[in-house]
């Protein structure tokens, strides 16, 4: 779970925060003792010492708190991430370059753990394949933002669905290996065997030669 402290923040911001980490912490340590379905939403805020009333401030249910581990912020941070991308590239290429700025963030000591149990139920299953598919959407606003001509939408949708799923396998191969190979192999690997780089900078020059001013 990604540490949002800052210098600036006052005492109740901090904790809050504390608060917040605390629970999601605890939550995690139960469901590995005791599986996703064995630990119950008051075991967890009893062990964190907090009231269910308090529970619910920060977290809507149990399923909240273990996906507060998947990817550390990274469904939050791939928007402006990719809004900080020059449009001088190529969509794909700044994609590219986006998501192995973030990808980092799914390498942590609890990923694995929280993988397995993502895999535990067909709820959290369903879940977890949602979560990409908030990530493609996420993904496809940002380039809509950045290159806002309505005849690229298609272009850049397929850019995104295909940017996700090479990402998705990324982290499916480097969750079953183990962690051994860093994530960011996995996923220029996938991302080179796409057929889009090529198709979307033709599109891009063809878009520059129709108007050199296009940025």
């Amino acid at each position: 779970m990604q540490d949002t402290s800052t210098k600036n923040e006052g005492l109740r911001e901090r904790k809050k925060r504390e608060t917040l980490q605390r629970i999601a912490e605890t939550g995690l340590k139960l469901f590995i003792a005791h599986g996703y379905e064995g630990t119950t939403l008051e075991a967890i805020a009893e062990a964190a010492g907090i009231s269910r009333r308090t529970f619910f401030y920060y977290f809507k249910s149990k399923e909240e708190v273990l996906l507060a581990w998947q990817g550390s912020g990274f469904l939050d941070a791939l928007r402006p991430a990719m809004l900080e991308e020059s449009r001088r590239q190529a969509p794909f290429d700044a994609v590219r370059h986006c998501l192995l700025k973030l990808i980092s963030r799914f390498e942590t000591k609890e990923s694995i753990i929280v993988d397995r149990l993502l895999r535990s139920t067909e709820a959290l299953r369903a879940r977890k394949q949602a979560i990409f598919i908030e990530m493609e959407e996420a993904l496809f606003a940002a380039m809509s933002e950045l290159w806002p001509q309505p005849q690229r939408r298609t272009t850049l949708r397929m850019v995104a669905m295909v940017s996700m799923g090479a990402m998705r396998l990324a982290v499916e191969d480097w969750r079953q290996a183990g962690g051994k190979r860093s994530l960011a192999d996995y996923l220029t690997k996938y991302l080179k065997q796409t057929a889009v780089p090529s198709l979307e900078r033709k599109a891009t020059a063809g878009a520059h030669r129709r108007n050199p001013r296009l940025s």
